[in-house]
């Protein structure tokens, strides 16, 4: 037995793996036990880290350091590169609300964890509550960043200590905001499930409405001079003349009593509608069997981005491409929308048509299983240097940088969204990003827990650990009350949209499980990936600001 004592005891290659294999693997499994239906997930790998590190299990210093800061960079840049192409859009209409109420909490956050630290009066050091706060929001991301930028000013406060006391009470007491809200306003959930699904889709979802034309002033334009007069974004996928269902073209002359199947936004539809004429009830399906609709996925990186007008595909072959799924939002199929790898069209026309355009468009799924390994590292080498760059402000005793946590973040939003002109493929799958991510995740929380066990208990015992746990349950609750009864009173919302907004500016997947066990919509789903890309792109500055600002 003595090489199994030695490779539990002596620091190897070995030592080094089986430990870190022990850690994860142990922390998955526990992390699947759930509580009603809440479980604490991949965040339990934290705690057995802390367990081993605790008996005296530990890893060679620069070893840990390299694997916990490479982990933190392949999380940090795969949830990038996910919100990266809705970060922007989340911003307009109805996003633009939930994520100023998202932004307040962020806030308020900030302000009760500065407020506990000058009230403490020197019993909690600012390193030691940001690491409350990053637990409290169940934040890991803010926990990296607050880390690297103690690192920047040669700082060693091992913050993870705060950071786990925190983290179960933040998942507890954002579903107990939940209930309090619940019975503060009296909510019952089948009203609310009702209101919810008479909204489902949102104003900016495509959608479909057939028109029959009875304006006599539109009678002999085409529909390119129709376009330019209405000045709305729709796209007509077919239209009925003389018995016959074609696909328009931009010279396509209407004339009266033609119907047409428009696809356009809902907050548009009553302007559309007045220009050419009235609603009418059409099945579409039983007008011509020649004409079908399928969805293509794009794989052919040479349409990486170019607009649906580029591809000329209604002059050539005679179809015309009515929405665009990216994502797993709807996009109108507009001729200056660009296409990205990924993206799910669907296209209207004969079917011999739709054949011929298959592999122009790509509709390979093996080729999307094809990992674009270049974008990744490449995203990361941009990343490293960004966060290196230092920016001075006034007041603060040392430039401030983004450092390997704000850098690979910002890179992989802005690759997520406009990598496409430089010709860089940053589609990949949803079951490659997540295995991406949680491994990068797991690395980070393992190195975080084996580094700190062996304090962890000593500090949490005989020091300020039951005030520290107070303290994050207040960062928690706080915030998230405040801004649910502004979000309620002030701006009406639906329970389930308020309760998935707060977990999206919590980052908090627990919550929002619960938030979707008790509803039968996807309101708080919806409302958690609009709040998400902003939220947690302020968690990651923010902590790092604090540490810089007042550290």
């Amino acid at each position: 037995m003595e090489w199994f004592i030695d490779l539990l005891t002596k620091e190897s290659i070995a030592h080094t793996l089986l430990l870190y294999s022990f850690v994860i693997s142990l922390g998955v499994l526990l992390g699947k036990i759930k509580i009603g239906s809440v479980s604490l997930g991949v965040t339990f790998v934290l705690f057995v880290g802390i367990a081993v590190g605790h008996f005296g299990f530990t890893v060679e210093a620069e070893i840990l350091h390299f694997i916990k800061e490479f982990g933190l960079i392949l999380f940090i840049f795969s949830i990038g590169l996910q919100v990266g192409p809705g970060f922007f859009s989340s911003f307009k209409k109805d996003g633009s609300l939930l994520n100023l109420l998202a932004f307040g909490i962020v806030l308020l956050g900030i302000v009760v964890t500065l407020a506990i630290y000058y009230i403490a009066d020197g019993r909690i050091a600012l390193p030691m509550a940001v690491g409350i706060l990053s637990g409290a929001v169940t934040n890991t991301p803010g926990l990296g960043a607050a880390q690297e930028a103690l690192r920047q000013i040669g700082n060693d406060t091992d913050i993870a200590v705060g950071y786990a006391v925190a983290y179960p009470l933040g998942v507890i007491g954002t579903l107990l905001t939940f209930l309090l809200l619940r019975a503060i306003f009296r909510i019952k959930l089948d009203k609310e499930n009702e209101a919810a699904a008479l909204n489902e889709g949102g104003a900016d979802k495509p959608q479909r409405l057939s028109i029959k034309i009875t304006n006599q002033s539109i009678c002999g334009k085409t529909l390119s001079e129709c376009k330019g007069i209405i000045g709305r974004k729709f796209v007509i996928s077919r239209l009925l003349h003389g018995g016959k269902t074609i696909i328009p073209t931009s010279d396509t002359v209407f004339e009266k009593d033609d119907t047409i199947l428009v696809i356009s936004s809902e907050h548009d539809f009553e302007a559309i509608v007045a220009f050419f004429g009235e609603t009418t009830e059409m099945e579409w399906e039983t007008q011509n069997t020649q004409l079908v609709s399928r969805r293509i996925v794009i794989t052919q990186n040479n349409i990486n981005g170019k607009t649906i007008g580029d591809l000329h595909l209604r002059t050539l072959y005679g179809i015309n491409i009515t929405r665009v799924n990216r994502s797993g939002i709807d996009l109108l199929g507009r001729p200056d929308l660009v296409l990205q790898v990924g993206d799910r069209v669907m296209v209207v026309g004969e079917l011999d048509a739709i054949k011929k355009v298959e592999p122009l468009l790509g509709n390979t799924l093996k080729r999307l299983n094809e990992p674009h390994i270049i974008t990744i590292f490449f995203g990361i080498l941009i990343g490293i240097l960004a966060g290196s760059i230092p920016v001075y402000f006034p007041g603060m005793p040392m430039p401030a940088k983004l450092g390997l946590a704000g850098g690979p973040l910002i890179i992989a939003i802005l690759l997520g969204r406009f990598g496409y002109k430089i010709k860089l493929i940053t589609y990949t799958t949803q079951s490659a990003n997540l295995m991406l991510r949680e491994i990068g995740i797991c690395l980070f929380l393992a190195s975080v827990g084996i580094s700190s066990g062996g304090k962890f208990l000593g500090t949490v015992v005989s020091g300020d650990g039951l005030l520290w746990i107070g303290c994050g349950f207040l960062i928690t609750f706080l915030p998230i009350f405040i801004i649910g009864i502004i979000g309620r009173i002030c701006f009406k919302l639906n329970y389930f949209t308020l309760i998935g907004m707060i977990a999206g500016s919590t980052t908090n997947p627990p919550a929002l499980a619960y938030s979707s066990s008790i509803a039968t919509n996807d309101q708080p789903a919806v409302a958690y990936s609009t709040v998400y890309p902003l939220t947690m792109f302020l968690r990651i500055i923010s902590a790092q600001i604090l540490i810089l600002a007042f550290a």
